[in-house]
């Protein structure tokens, strides 16, 4: 496990691909944290969708995790993901926001156009800090800054637009990909407790994403890219 710090606290750490970010089971992040750490109890506050990987921050106590949930309501808890796309987005820069609405049975989201019971408002920003051409086709890797948390969010805005993320069948890419393009890169939040400034920052690893991140630009991760 990738552990990138914790106290008696928190653990932030790099959620891998294929593991739950919530899930109770032995198989979970948090039985998988709690094995780590010897902590006996590790709460969630936060989600990220199981085929996606990155940064993600865990409580340790009751009291942090409701300090942290506190924070994500008042928006002055930052998540930033990077993204590869599908050909281009109209703009290199820009702000999506859409009416979603969650079809708990399929576990899939959908745009829709008017509101009703169960439709809740998405709102996310964007940069293109590359363009690359893959063997599945012309791509762009994009930097986003989330506004609101809604199920699999970036997937179906991204999707909506003509512009699915590689390797996500499940909002219409046809590619081959053989994995899901999506790693949370930045997590900024004030310490549960203490309230000092917390900010980490990955770059996703790996041949898919190498693709990418060699011509991305300097807005991307400055110390890194």
């Amino acid at each position: 496990m990738d552990v990138l710090f914790h106290d008696n606290y928190i653990i932030v750490c790099i959620k891998p691909a294929g593991v739950s970010s919530e899930e109770a089971g032995i198989n979970g992040m948090p039985a998988l944290l709690r094995a780590e750490s010897g902590c006996a109890d590790v709460y969630p506050v936060h989600r990220l969708d199981t085929a996606a990987a990155g940064l993600m921050v865990y409580a340790k106590t009751a009291a942090a995790a409701a300090a942290l949930s506190k924070a994500i309501t008042e928006g002055i808890f930052q998540k930033e993901y990077l993204a590869a796309v599908h050909g281009r987005p109209a703009e290199p820069a820009g702000e999506y926001a859409d009416l979603l609405f969650k079809d708990a049975r399929k576990n899939k989201t959908y745009t829709v156009k008017t509101p009703r019971r169960g439709v809740r408002e998405a709102r996310l920003s964007y940069t293109v800090i590359a363009n690359a051409d893959t063997r599945w086709g012309e791509g762009s890797l994009v930097r986003i800054r989330l506004q609101t948390g809604r199920t699999h969010q970036i997937r179906v805005q991204f999707a909506s637009r003509k512009t699915p993320l590689f390797g996500d069948g499940k909002y219409g890419a046809k590619d081959h990909c053989p994995q899901l393009m999506l790693f949370s890169c930045a997590l900024r939040f004030p310490h549960p407790v203490t309230g000092a400034p917390m900010a980490f920052e990955r770059l996703p690893e790996g041949e898919t994403w190498n693709v990418f991140l060699k011509n991305c630009a300097e807005r991307a991760l400055p110390e890194e890219c």
